[in-house]
């Protein structure tokens, strides 16, 4: 009789780049401190066990220059992920949605539809978030609310509504990106299981 031994990956944990743009005008002339990238460097962090290389930006609410910014986190940084924060409400200098469509080879609308639903348990006023996410290229952009606490509850969810980022690692699969490795305790990435890899030990 034997006994069934759990397979386990022994590939190397892939590399991943994160663009991180934090989208201010007061931020960005020092008015106040930015509290974006501190915010999402550190969730992402926790939550994935890829080595990670962040490209960090801070930025005034231009639409050129979120745009090429973008492009250049893309294009030049081959950063694999791009994250914003800040500029997707209504008022006249929000234009970071205008800004990311400027950019897109592709809209993924469930991103910002399943945002605004994870801040409505919080908020009546997420129905005025304009956030999008797209692809350009062989990455993925996503757009996040401003404050720290809204971009945790976006990203990992709450328990009425499931984070974001369980479905990103599976979109960077099929964009021909690294494979990304969450902890599950911070957030459990979803893959069909033809698309798992073996667990990794320890």
């Amino acid at each position: 009789m034997t006994t069934a031994t759990a397979m386990t990956d022994p590939r190397p944990v892939e590399p991943v780049r994160i663009g991180i743009v934090s989208i201010s005008d007061r931020a960005s002339t020092g008015v106040y401190a930015d509290q974006g990238v501190p915010a999402l460097q550190d969730w992402l962090s926790r939550a994935l066990i890829n080595p990670l290389h962040f490209e960090p930006r801070l930025i005034p609410d231009e639409r050129e220059t979120i745009a090429r910014t973008l492009r250049e986190l893309v294009d030049d940084a081959r950063c694999d992920l791009v994250l914003t924060t800040g500029g997707t409400g209504p008022a006249p200098r929000d234009v970071t949605p205008e800004a990311t469509l400027d950019v897109a080879d592709r809209e993924m609308p469930g991103f910002g539809e399943q945002m605004r639903q994870i801040s409505l348990h919080f908020v009546p006023t997420a129905i005025l978030s304009r956030q999008v996410a797209v692809i350009r290229g062989r990455s993925l952009i996503i757009n996040l609310p401003g404050q720290p606490k809204a971009i945790a509850e976006t990203l990992g969810g709450h328990p009425a509504a499931k984070g974001i980022f369980a479905a990103v690692p599976y979109c960077i699969d099929l964009i021909g990106g690294p494979y990304l490795e969450t902890r599950d305790e911070v957030c459990a990435a979803f893959r069909p299981k033809s698309a798992q890899r073996p667990a990794r030990q320890g």
